[in-house]
């Protein structure tokens, strides 16, 4: 690395391989930012983890398979998903004691680790979705992972009015007729996606550092809902691209990942540091309910 950043990122997009790497994280953060925000205001960062390793027993499962990892973390996190939406209470939509998001966290880490000791490969295939593996995502997998993005936008769109609603006041929402246990379902299928997305950059154990962490900082730093998406969503690409160029040029074998949650755990304290005490509560945020 040089005193000339331009020219050192000029440099480094000459590798196709590192193309590839700003193009999928760039897809990641326009899905982790908006779906982040809605995870961080409905209390629901226990269900992402979850899913992410629900997503680790899909890759681990689709390498036994010999079908690329992503082929496995979708429709497995998808299912899983559809399975905590269904133990979710009916008529609020929500999981106040966490027993559906408990049985399939412990599940797919039990079911990973079973697949992961019958799979004969190399074992830096594992730890590349444990930690991530941004710099290694081939043609295809760029393809995949932009289509995935694209639905899970177009869906959190169609949803997106009315989840807001019933993540701010369920029981009102409720009694209006707007189908809360469908769209906290349906929330997260789309959440499944995203999910799966990020672990490509920042593995199944990391995955607080783009879905959670820039959306619970952009909701420190502004209440207005838009403002607080388009920032989750800036800082995820910001934290997401700087990580990337900081450890091609640190270490070539250095993971990304520690650069990316280093730079978001920052940014948050940060954040949380500055943010004034004598604030008002942010009303969007879960529990902060108008009378």
């Amino acid at each position: 690395m040089s005193w000339n950043l331009a020219l050192d990122l000029q440099q480094m997009l000459q590798f196709h391989f590192m193309q590839n790497a700003f193009l999928a994280t760039a897809v990641t953060a326009l899905v982790a930012g908006p779906l982040g925000y809605f995870v961080v205001l409905r209390a629901q960062t226990f269900a992402a983890h979850a899913l992410s390793h629900a997503g680790f027993t899909g890759a681990v499962a689709a390498l036994l398979l010999g079908i690329p990892p992503l082929a496995g973390l979708l429709p497995v996190g998808v299912a899983s998903a559809l399975g905590m939406g269904m133990l979710e209470d009916r008529r609020t939509g929500r999981q106040s004691d966490g027993i559906a998001i408990a049985a399939v966290f412990t599940f797919g880490l039990g079911l990973g680790l079973l697949f992961l000791t019958l799979y004969p490969g190399q074992a830096e295939d594992a730890y590349s979705i444990l930690f991530g593996g941004v710099l290694s995502i081939s043609d295809g997998d760029l393809e995949t992972i932009s289509v995935a993005g694209l639905a899970a936008l177009v869906g959190l769109v169609l949803i997106g009015r009315p989840l807001l609603f019933a993540s701010l006041d369920p029981d009102v929402a409720l009694a209006r007729g707007v189908p809360t246990r469908l769209l906290s379902t349906v929330f997260l299928a789309l959440l499944a996606f995203a999910v799966a997305e990020a672990i490509q950059v920042v593995g199944t154990l990391l995955i607080f550092a783009l879905v959670v962490t820039p959306a619970a900082t952009a909701q420190l730093v502004t209440a207005r809902p838009a403002r607080a998406i388009a920032l989750s969503t800036a800082l995820a690409l910001l934290f997401a691209w700087v990580g990337i160029f900081i450890a091609f040029y640190a270490d070539p074998y250095s993971v990304v990942g520690f650069y990316v949650t280093t730079l978001a755990t920052g940014a948050y304290l940060l954040a949380r540091a500055t943010s004034g005490l004598g604030r008002r509560p942010n009303p969007f945020r879960a529990g902060n309910r108008s009378p």
